[in-house]
């Protein structure tokens, strides 16, 4: 029985010594909400001229991000793309794929509830400027609109700070 309660103390210390993720600020960042430059289907037209489209690829070119990072200037950090879990009227995470590309950070995929490492390094400054183009494919079966037809999500980015 002490083998075992010790291999739990030792797995609840390693567990907390992990560096915590933080949200990082992007209030700073000049758009909160950005509008699709491309709508298509998977027959590779336009949703509305689509007869029965079963997916949709949205476009969002050039959205700009402005990370405060003044309290980890000058630290080892990672920095993760997060696709937030619930997103109001998708009913499945396998209804949406999330792909990224950047300049500075790494380009990926996600799908909400997931997050992925785009940055590793020493934070250079009180902020980080990022620019990405960012697709998104929606599986239209997955998605309940709402009442105004909108669906939207804000993906964020976490940091983790090395001790």
């Amino acid at each position: 029985m002490i083998p075992r309660a010790a291999c739990l103390l030792l797995a609840l210390a390693a567990a907390t010594s992990a560096p915590a993720a933080e949200r990082l600020d992007d209030s700073a960042s000049p758009r909160s909400r950005v509008t699709p430059r491309v709508v298509l289907t998977d027959e590779g037209r336009p949703l509305v001229a689509s007869r029965n489209p079963t997916r949709a690829i949205v476009q969002v070119r050039q959205v700009d991000y402005r990370l405060s990072t003044a309290r980890y200037a000058g630290r080892q950090a990672r920095i993760y793309y997060v696709i937030p879990a619930f997103i109001p009227g998708l009913r499945s995470p396998a209804g949406l794929r999330v792909e990224w590309r950047g300049s500075l950070f790494a380009s990926g995929t996600a799908r909400p509830g997931e997050r992925t490492l785009v940055w590793s390094g020493v934070v250079p400054g009180p902020w980080i400027n990022e620019r990405m183009d960012l697709n998104f494919q929606l599986e239209l079966r997955e998605v309940q609109p709402s009442a105004d037809a909108r669906f939207e999500f804000e993906p964020f980015f976490e940091i983790e700070v090395s001790p």
